[in-house]
């Protein structure tokens, strides 16, 4: 399912984006939106549960893979702990030179170890330039977070 929202002009927007496809909600990325998330170094923020009931948001850097959208943590940290306990996550990707345009998605979230390590290094190669993680810690566990979008709304995309 794919809603699509054409833009209303207003006064305080601006003209270049008079007329065009700003919004739009799906419950699978889109081929625009999974290049968003692939091809771009923007960071996210990500949203998990808390045991109280209240939201933990963070900073990570995000990939896609296959209709998945991943970040990547470590255990021992307050994510993994938290996504265990409640899988609810939200993400919300922001293109830093265009703020009108965006992504964000809710859904749930799978850990796992396997290919951790792996995709940390690809991480760092698409944020930093470099081919290895620079900030592992000796005896650090890698942990990948897979979300299965459940809704997924854009901004310009």
């Amino acid at each position: 399912m794919t809603i699509s929202l054409s833009f209303v002009p207003t006064s305080n927007v601006p003209a270049t984006r008079q007329g065009l496809l700003i919004a739009t909600r799906t419950v699978e990325l889109t081929e625009a939106q999974r290049a968003f998330l692939h091809d771009n170094p923007f960071a996210a923020v990500v949203t998990t549960v808390r045991r109280d009931g209240s939201p933990h948001s963070t900073v990570v850097w995000v990939d896609e893979d296959d209709g998945l959208i991943l970040f990547n943590t470590a255990e021992g940290r307050c994510k993994p702990r938290e996504l265990r306990a409640d899988p609810r996550v939200s993400i919300l990707v922001v293109d830093p030179n265009d703020a009108y345009r965006w992504i964000a998605a809710d859904g749930t979230a799978e850990l796992t170890h396997e290919g951790a390590d792996e995709q940390i290094d690809r991480l760092a190669k698409k944020y930093l330039g470099k081919d290895e993680y620079p900030f592992r810690r000796p005896g650090e566990q890698r942990v990948t977070v897979r979300i299965t979008p459940a809704r997924v709304d854009s901004h310009g995309l």
